[in-house]
C-alpha cells in the first residue's frame, strides 16, 4: 500500500497531519510518501491507494490551489475510478469551484464539485460534531451506519454555486454545522473521494470510519493502533455529544 499525503510544509494545522499517519500505523508495511511543495504528486502515476490533504492557513490554500490546479483533469480521473482520497479541514475548499475573499475578491480552485467558500476572517465559528455516516461503498459494500464525532473551527462555509449541482454529502449533521450552520449535509463524497471541513486527528478518534477506509484500501484485518483505548474514548465522545447538556457551539 501507498499513502501519499500532499504538502507537508503547509498542510500542518490542527493537528490534521496525524489522520496519514495513523493509516501508517495501522499498516506498518505501507510505502508513505509525503509530497513536498517542490516535488510533483505521485498520484499522477495512479500508484499511490490513498491521498491524504489537511488544514492549511489560507494563504497556503491559495499556494496549493495554483500547485494542484495544473492536475485538475489527472484529479478527476482518479475520483471517477474510484481512488481513496481523504481531505480534512480546509483543504476541502480546495476542490470547490472557487474561494472568496470578504472584500469580494475570489480565486479559482479545482471545480471537482458545484460548491464555492466564502471567508469570513473576523468571525470565527468553532462547534463539536455529531453526525453520521452511510458505510456504503463505491462498489455497494455496506458496513452499515455509524456515528462520526470531530471538531470543527473555521472562518470560511461552503455553499452551493448558483446554477450548479452541488453535491453530494460525506456525512449527515445532528449536531454542529454541516456545510454551514442549520445544514444538515457536511462535507463532500463523490466515489471514494471523502472530504469533511472537520479539524484534527479524525480517523483516531472515530475507529469504525477508520476501519471502513482500511477496508476500502485492502487492509480490513489490519490492527489498529491503541483500538481498545480509541474505541473506549470514541464511544464515550458519542454519548457525551449526543448529550443535550453538552453545548454544541464554543467560543
Amino acid at each position: 500500500m501507498k499513502i501519499e499525503a500532499l504538502y507537508p510544509e503547509l498542510c500542518n494545522l490542527f493537528g490534521d497531519a496525524m489522520n496519514a499517519e495513523y493509516l501508517h500505523r495501522a499498516v506498518p508495511n505501507a510505502e508513505f510518501l509525503k509530497t513536498s511543495l517542490k516535488d510533483s504528486p505521485a498520484f499522477l502515476n495512479g500508484d499511490v491507494d490513498i491521498v491524504y490533504m489537511g488544514s492549511m492557513t489560507e494563504n497556503g490554500q491559495s499556494i496549493a490551489a495554483g500547485l494542484l490546479m495544473p492536475f485538475r483533469e489527472r484529479i478527476i480521473e482518479l475520483v471517477d475510478a474510484g481512488k481513496v482520497f481523504l481531505i480534512t479541514g480546509n483543504a476541502l475548499e480546495l476542490f470547490g469551484n472557487s474561494i472568496e475573499n470578504e472584500d469580494g475578491s475570489f480565486f479559482e480552485t479545482l471545480g471537482l464539485f458545484d460548491l464555492y467558500s466564502k471567508r469570513q476572517m473576523m468571525r470565527r465559528y468553532s462547534s463539536i460534531y455529531l453526525g453520521s455516516f452511510d458505510g456504503t461503498g463505491f462498489s455497494g459494500e455496506s458496513a452499515g451506519e455509524m456515528d462520526i464525532v470531530g471538531f470543527k473551527s473555521q472562518f470560511s462555509f461552503l455553499y452551493d454555486d448558483v446554477g450548479g449541482v452541488g453535491a453530494p454529502a460525506l456525512f449527515h449533521t445532528k449536531r454542529g454545522a454541516g456545510r454551514m450552520p442549520g445544514q444538515v449535509e457536511e462535507g463532500v463524497r463523490l466515489n471514494n473521494f471523502f472530504g469533511t471541513s472537520m479539524l484534527g486527528p479524525l480517523l483516531l478518534i472515530n475507529p469504525p470510519f477508520t476501519r471502513y477506509l482500511l477496508g476500502l484500501l485492502g487492509a480490513r484485518g489490519s490492527e489498529l493502533p491503541y483500538e481498545p483505548e480509541a474505541m473506549t474514548a470514541y464511544e464515550a465522545r458519542v454519548r457525551e455529544f449526543k448529550d443535550p447538556k453538552t453545548g454544541a457551539e464554543y467560543g
